[in-house]
Parts: structure tokens; sequence; C-alpha cells
């Protein structure tokens, strides 16, 4: 009886010592491995870079070989050196930066680490968050949208950068370095799928205009009403608001990036040359060495040439002006005895093999719809060698928009070319017609309403545009621009003192002025495009 109580107690006792030897065992690798996850730097942990807007840029210098993320879960900023950020940081674009412990921001990440490159110096940011930092690098990306100056707004991020405001007590507060494409939280909510730019409002802004006719050379004398005299400068301080999303404000040098080694190409009469000057000027803004900004063929802007291509140097673009009044051809054809001017109402225009092969095609026409031939239509449109007796101006334009449109759909690679039309530019004569002794000379103001009277070329051409199979952006100016009727040159469309028609021009638009406007809408498309190449990426 003795000899089995003591085996008994032997083997209890024993039991009692493995399960103690076990669960010290069990609980020292639990707190081992606790204290290497907290302490040891050699664990790699990943770091996400957000890329969902391509809306800035963020460049270092070249000679920064790695740019290192502290090893913690906040960002310790004041590791980035001064030296390490490039001196080309430009004046009207943003950075915005969060940090942030969350996991997921947006549907787009770059994963950054794995190699010790430098931060390259095009890459595209609008928004970076932290995850959990480790020992980690980041990578120059593949895809980056060679944007490469930005302007700061250096009060709040010196005091980063100078180590003077604890970043970690500000982890939701959000850098905000001004915008190519201005993506703050507030103006993403308003920017809706649906948002239709051209219903707005004019708002006075004394930043305006972003540029003047002393700086810049292109402006013609049509077109220069300053420098003709007029003297009230109000009509150039007025910045369209739409009433449900904002578009940024232009950026010269972003939109320079934008056309980087590209052709942007204007075709179209005298309205959309308007345009194209306001462009060239706009652009201008960011050239430091205008002796680097030529006409290739040494030509000087007037009204009695049809075309100009003029080349920024530093960026390897042309942006191009071809006019053809009808985008159609201008002909001849034997009535009789005599040869007459018709219209080609079934023929592209001549020189619409120089259209050939743009990046970006911007094209207008509807002014010169409304002249006395064009508007009778007697003996004027032509179809084959058919030459109608009488044909509506508005069943000729039809016509000639579908020989546009064919054009298009045969000649233009959608997957290159971004093809934009622009709507009717309205008039604001007064009292009588361009040749009736009518005038705008007493606006000083935008008008409370709207001001459209011809709007059925306009559903023509959105109508004709929807038949293609081309993509093409139909730029609808009209309504917008029917409040200003104080745009226009009226008398100052000439050099004071100089001989020549008492004519007011009430259907230009003196520069700067609204077709600035117009501009940006073409930018802020253009921004929106490269948005949804990098969402896709």
């Amino acid at each position: 009886m003795e000899k089995l109580r003591s085996l008994s107690w032997k083997s209890s006792k024993f039991l009692v010592i493995s399960l103690t030897l076990s669960f010290s065992l069990v609980l020292l690798s639990f707190l081992s491995f606790w204290v290497m996850r907290r302490a040891s730097p050699l664990i790699h942990q990943e770091a996400y870079m957000l890329l969902n807007t391509p809306s800035l840029s963020l460049s270092l210098n070249s000679d920064s070989s790695v740019f290192n993320l502290a090893n913690s879960t906040n960002l310790n900023i004041t590791q980035l050196k001064r030296s390490q950020i490039s001196s080309r940081f430009g004046e009207n674009s943003s950075i915005e930066v969060a940090f942030s412990k969350s996991e997921e921001v947006g549907s787009r990440r770059t994963k950054v680490g794995e190699s010790s490159t430098d931060f390259g110096r095009n890459l595209s940011v609008s928004r970076v968050k932290v995850v959990k930092l480790g020992s980690t690098h980041l990578r120059k990306p593949h895809n980056s949208s060679g944007f490469m100056k930005s302007s700061i707004f250096k009060e709040e991020v010196s005091e980063i950068l100078d180590g003077k405001v604890d970043v970690s007590s500000k982890e939701k507060r959000e850098l905000n370095l001004t915008s190519i494409g201005k993506v703050d939280e507030e103006i993403k909510e308003k920017r809706g799928k649906d948002c239709d730019v051209s219903k707005g409002r004019w708002v006075f802004d004394e930043s305006y205009p972003l540029y003047t006719n002393f700086s810049c050379p292109f402006i013609d004398e049509g077109f220069n009403c300053q420098g003709n005299g007029r003297v009230d400068k109000d009509y150039m301080k007025w910045r369209w608001q739409p009433q449900d999303c904002d578009i940024p404000r232009f950026n010269a040098t972003n939109m320079l990036e934008l056309i980087r080694g590209k052709r942007l190409v204007f075709a179209g009469d005298s309205i959309n040359r308007n345009q194209w000057e306001s462009l060239l000027c706009l652009l201008m803004g960011a050239v430091k060495d205008p002796t680097k900004v030529y006409e290739t063929r040494g030509r000087r802007i007037t009204k009695t040439r049809g075309v100009y291509s003029y080349r920024f140097v530093d960026y390897q673009c042309t942006v191009e002006f071809y006019v053809s009044h009808f985008l159609v051809r201008e002909s001849k054809a034997r009535m009789g005895n005599k040869r007459k001017e018709t219209l080609r109402i079934d023929s592209i225009d001549r020189d619409s093999r120089k259209w050939r092969g743009a990046d970006i095609l911007i094209f207008n026409t509807g002014n010169w719809w409304t002249h006395f031939k064009t508007k009778a239509g007697i003996n004027y449109y032509q179809d084959g060698n058919q030459v109608y007796p009488h044909l509506d101006a508005l069943t000729a334009y039809r016509k000639a928009l579908s020989t546009w449109a064919t054009w298009v759909d045969k000649f233009v690679d959608a997957r290159k070319t971004h093809v934009f039309f622009r709507s009717t530019a309205p008039a604001h004569f007064r009292g009588g017609q361009w040749n009736t002794g009518g005038h705008c000379r007493e606006a000083r103001k935008p008008l409370n309403e709207m001001y459209i009277n011809d709007p059925e070329k306009d559903v023509i051409a959105q109508e004709v545009i929807s038949s293609m199979k081309t993509p093409v952006t139909f730029m609808n100016i009209t309504g917008l621009s029917s409040y200003r009727i104080d745009g226009h040159p009226s008398k100052y469309g000439k050099s004071p003192g100089k001989k020549g028609s008492p004519v007011e021009d009430c259907s230009h638009w003196c520069l700067p002025g609204v077709p600035d406007t117009w501009n940006e809408m073409i930018y802020h498309q253009l921004l929106l495009k490269q948005q949804k190449v990098y969402t896709s990426l």
C-alpha cells in the first residue's frame, strides 16, 4: 500500500513540474516575440503612398539619395532637410499631406520601400498618408506626371521644417501647399460627376488678371484694349465660379508640363485666335527666358496671316493656330460665265492635313455663319458639283459639322488626341449689327442675366458630336460669356488716332479677359483626363 502511494505522489509531482515548465516556456516565448515586435528595427513594415489624384508636384533634388521615413507611426518631418527640397517649386500648385494611422484612404496605393533610390524629380502626389512606418525608404515610381514646380504656403511648412511645430500633435492637420487640381476635401465633395461648369456666376476677384498687356508680347492690336486707351480695369478682374463645383486657377507651369513634348492646336475663326493668344499669354507667366519662345516661321501675329506655330523650347511643345472660318473648304465654282465664291460643305478645310498628329485639338466655328452671304445661302453652298440656289444656313451648318466629324473619326487617334469643340461666343451689339452702327461702348459691368441670341448652332453641334465614335469634349462657354458685355473691345479695338472703320467690335474680346476663363476650363478638363489615367493604373 505504501508503495502504491509513493508511486502516485511521484507521478503527480512530475506532472505538476512538467506543466509548470511548459507554461513558463510558452510565456517566455510570447514575451520574447512581443519584445522583438516592439523593439526590433529589423522587422520590415510597409508604408503606402496614396496617389488618388494627380494634382501636384513634389520634387526633391537629385543629389538626395535617400528619403528616410521615421521609425514610428508618426512621420518626423524634421528629417526633411531644407537642402533636400528642390527650389523648383512653382507658383500656383499644391501638395496636400495628411498624417494618419488609417489603414486605407483611397482605392489607389503605390507601395514604397524595398529600394533606396531617390525621390523622383517628376513624382506627382496629391496626398500622402502614413500607415505603419518601419525601416523603409521611398522609391521613384514608374509613372510620373512630369510636374516639377509647385509653390508652398511657406509659413506653415517652414515652421515644421524648422522644428518649431510638433507634428505629432497635428496628425489630422493637412498641409495645403496649393493646387494643380485643388483637392481639398471640401472641393472634392463639391466635384460631382455631374458638375456642369457652365452654370455659375461671375465673382469679382482682385487677384486677377493672370497677366497684363505689358507682360505678354502676343496680344495683337485688335484685342489690346488697355494699349488702345481703355482706362477702366474691372473687366479683367472677374472670375467664373461654377455653382456646383470649383475649377482650378490656371497654373502656367503645370499646363506647360501637361503639354510637354506635345502639339496643342487651335483651328477655327478669329474668336479661336482670340483664345489662342490668351493661352500664349497665360503660358508666358511660367517662362523665365522669353527668347526661348518663338514663332517657328518668324511671323508676327496679325489679322492678315492665318497660320502660326509658337515653340516653347524648354518644354519641347508647340501651341499652334490655323484659321478656318467654317472648318470646311472655301472654294469657287463656275456659275454661267463667272467663277463665284462657294462653301464646300462636303469637304474639310485644306489645312486639315496640318491638324493631324496633334495631341490636343481645339475647334470652333459659328461666328461667320451669321454673315450676310452665309445667312442668305443664295448660290453659295456647294455639295459635290451642285451649288444650291438656296439653302438654309442651319441646314448647311449641320452638313458642314457632319463633314468635320467624319474627318475627326477618320484621322484622329482617340488614344493620343484630346479633341475639344468650343461653343459659339456671343456678340453684344446694341442699336444695330456690326455693320449698321451696333455698339457696346457704355458697358462697364457684366449683365445680370444671360443673353443668348442664337442657340440653335450649339444644339446642332452637340447632336453631331453625340453621334461621333471619337470622344469630343463640348466646351459650353456661350452662356457664361453672354453675361460679359463689358469684355469686348468696343471702340478700343484699334490704336488711338489710327484711321480706319468706325465699326465697333462687340464680338471679339479684350485681353486679358473672358477667353482666359475658357482656357481655365481647358486646363480643368486636361487635369480631369490625367486624373482618370492615373486612377485607372
